[in-house]
């Protein structure tokens, strides 16, 4: 069975609509992953989400049944929601899986983002059926997919995915919003990086963070992102074939994105590895 991966949202941090991002995307973190005609995992609900359930719900062919993972709760992963098309028919299910922050249950973050004193109308009004199950490290299945949860070096509790279907098709990570150098003070153990490694043992897709230049990471020690550099040291150290770089700076344009995937593509050939390196685009769809 052949997997799809479409690109919905790019974007880190906030969106960015406007005539200098139109090849790369201006909406926040949405990757939606199919699974033939019968299965739709969805990462992210940043604003790309938004056209996605405009999608589903118009098309009317895909599934009436869609499981959305949460890598974080930060406003870029979460802001779309509201707005997902499907959450407002009562003939849809969505499952909304994430980890809660601290002693904050998922569904109480995912409720004040829609409180009256921010938004017009309530969770509860939503007409779908919708049901929000905390996860932690570790693996579970969706379905005929087998999900893996990796916590990342990033503020509050954040979760790489790994995405494998029963039925066939290639392994997706999707390891976004992730402290690859030196920095931060993140509650993961000692040996992260060589698990983080492991973990991406046998992967064909890694979409990647790779929000800041070499030059402004500097200054941002400890904000929990990476460079086109160091994910892909990462991809090559892991033996992952495609890496796609996410989560796209918001003060970056087209033409500043083009020269970071130039500059990670010969970093790429310098280790005379055959690893491919792309950048996300939204709109565009790769098959596993």
């Amino acid at each position: 069975m052949t997997t799809t991966l479409t690109f919905w949202g790019t974007r880190g941090s906030i969106p960015t609509p406007g005539p200098t991002t139109t090849r790369y995307g201006g909406n926040t973190a949405c990757v939606a992953v199919g699974f033939g005609n019968d299965h739709l995992v969805v990462l992210d609900a940043g604003t790309g989400i938004r056209a996605l359930g405009q999608d589903l719900v118009h098309r009317g062919s895909r599934p009436h049944r869609v499981d959305i993972l949460l890598s974080h709760t930060h406003w870029d992963h979460i802001q779309g929601l509201p707005f997902f098309e499907p959450l407002h028919h009562a003939d849809r299910t969505v499952r909304i899986y994430g980890a809660r922050q601290g002693t904050v249950a998922l569904e109480e973050i995912l409720n004040w983002q829609m409180a009256p004193v921010v938004f017009p109308v309530p969770m509860q009004k939503l007409a779908a059926d919708i049901r929000i199950t905390e996860v932690t490290e570790g693996a579970f299945a969706i379905g005929p997919v087998r999900v893996e949860a990796i916590r990342l070096r990033h503020p509050g509790v954040t979760l790489g995915y790994k995405l494998i279907s029963a039925n066939g098709g290639g392994t997706l990570a999707y390891v976004t919003d992730n402290e690859l150098g030196q920095g931060g003070d993140y509650d993961v153990p000692a040996d992260w990086r060589a698990r983080l490694v492991k973990f991406l043992h046998g992967v064909e897709t890694l979409i990647h963070d790779g929000m800041f230049t070499e030059e402004s990471i500097r200054a941002r020690h400890g904000w929990g992102h990476s460079t086109p550099r160091q994910a892909v040291e990462l991809a090559i150290e892991s033996g992952v074939p495609r890496l796609v770089l996410f989560h796209h700076e918001p003060a970056n344009d087209d033409d500043a994105i083009d020269r970071l995937l130039t500059d990670a593509q010969s970093h790429a050939r310098r280790a005379g590895t055959g690893l491919s390196v792309g950048a996300a685009q939204e709109g565009a769809t790769l098959t596993l």
